[in-house]
């Protein structure tokens, strides 16, 4: 069996306008697994996914975790270092850091579209198309 040991070793920085991600998993895995850096009261978008599973573990800082079966009935949770939380497909939810926010998430593959209820940064819904583009089509000077 012939091993290339440079393609067991992978990253890509993600810039997002909350922060930043790495992604340590090739895209064609049927998982996802990455660090998530959110900056001081800053808020991911109120989403939900139609096809991704997610689990966050809050491993350094502070952050809140909001969560609901739709925008109406929201919950607030402070996370636990070392805890993890799991999204059930369609499950709205945000992540806001409160500081030094570090997070690892694990999920199923990124696919389907994340729908945005409410982002801080004016995006639209993340598509497969937008996906693939740098960023995800957030652009760092906007």
């Amino acid at each position: 069996m012939n091993l290339d040991l440079n393609s067991l070793s992978t990253s890509q920085i993600v810039a997002k306008p909350w922060g930043q991600e790495i992604i340590y998993t090739p895209s064609d895995l049927k998982y996802t697994f990455k660090q998530i850096q959110i900056n001081d009261q800053a808020r991911l978008s109120l989403q939900s996914h139609t096809e991704k599973i997610e689990t966050f573990i809050l491993i350094e800082g502070q952050a809140d975790l909001i969560i609901g079966p739709d925008t109406d009935h929201l919950e607030t949770i402070h996370m636990e270092i070392k805890k993890g939380y799991t999204i059930p497909v369609g499950i709205i939810h945000r992540i806001v850091g409160i500081k030094n926010a570090i997070i690892l998430e694990a999920s199923t593959p990124e696919t389907g579209t994340t729908i945005r209820y409410q982002d801080d940064y004016n995006r639209p819904d993340e598509t497969e198309k937008i996906r693939n583009q740098d960023n995800r089509g957030w652009q760092p000077n906007q």
